[in-house]
């Protein structure tokens, strides 16, 4: 077992978030996975203009907070307690109109 606490690992190079990996690791079940978090706060948009979208698929869950974001064309509100999937090589965006930082835990699954 590895054991890392979120609040010891350095935020990745990123404007306006605090991005965290906390686990990549290059050869499970033949894929690669990714896992950590990231902390949006009010009025912050990821990526800062347009769209962005990777190789992996992204599974989410929301912890506090709450975002509007749009994926494959439509929007959403997605809140505490939702959990999304992103499918790879899917455009999205997400935005905090909130008054609140969004705090979501990520893992990118590569097949």
């Amino acid at each position: 077992m590895i054991v890392v606490n979120v609040n010891t690992v350095k935020p990745d190079d990123r404007p306006q978030v605090s991005l965290k990996t906390l686990f990549s690791e290059e050869s499970i079940a033949g894929g690669k996975v990714k896992f950590g978090t990231i902390v949006i706060p009010p009025k912050a948009r990821v990526p800062l203009h347009g769209e962005g979208a990777h190789d992996q698929d992204e599974y989410s869950i929301v912890i506090k907070g709450a975002i509007q974001t749009g994926s494959g064309g439509k929007e959403y509100l997605i809140s505490a307690g939702d959990a999304t999937l992103i499918p790879a090589g899917e455009a999205h965006w997400a935005y905090n109109s909130g008054d609140v930082d969004c705090e979501i835990v990520w893992v990118l699954v590569e097949r």
